[in-house]
């Protein structure tokens, strides 16, 4: 499997976005890519669960560092997500990217959102233009 030249990782890894919401990168390869988040305080709803924008947050980061890995700009089509399980405050969530079809000018990735234990809390997929050179 080619490697991630450094300097795309650190570019994919600095996003001001995520940067704001504690969104890392923790693992990069062709056509895939994971992130984590830590639920806190500031990530809560009214109803004092995780906000589903901050669950979507950090499914769309993997699905972006995943579809961008490999060089060439990945522009966004469509997304959708199914939310399954709350989580608590302080869990660590994992978001799992991987390209699940290629044809084109266009990719689909699937997006699993894990918490500590392993069990998916809410899918995400997502479809990208590639617009190439």
């Amino acid at each position: 499997m080619p490697e991630i030249p450094d300097e795309r990782r650190e570019r994919i890894a600095s996003d001001p976005f995520c940067q704001k919401l504690g969104v890392e990168l923790t693992d990069l390869g062709p056509g895939t890519a994971a992130t984590e988040l830590t639920v806190t305080d500031d990530l809560l709803n009214f109803h004092g669960t995780p906000h589903g924008g901050a669950i979507y947050s950090l499914a769309d980061a993997a699905f972006a560092a995943a579809s961008n890995a490999e060089g060439d700009a990945a522009l966004a089509l469509e997304t959708n997500i199914s939310y399954f399980e709350a989580v608590e405050v302080g869990e660590t969530l994992t978001a799992a990217a991987e390209r699940v079809h290629e044809r084109g000018r266009t990719a689909s990735y699937r997006v699993a959102v894990t918490d500590e234990v392993g069990d998916e809390i809410a899918a995400f997929r997502g479809r990208v233009y590639l617009p190439g050179e």
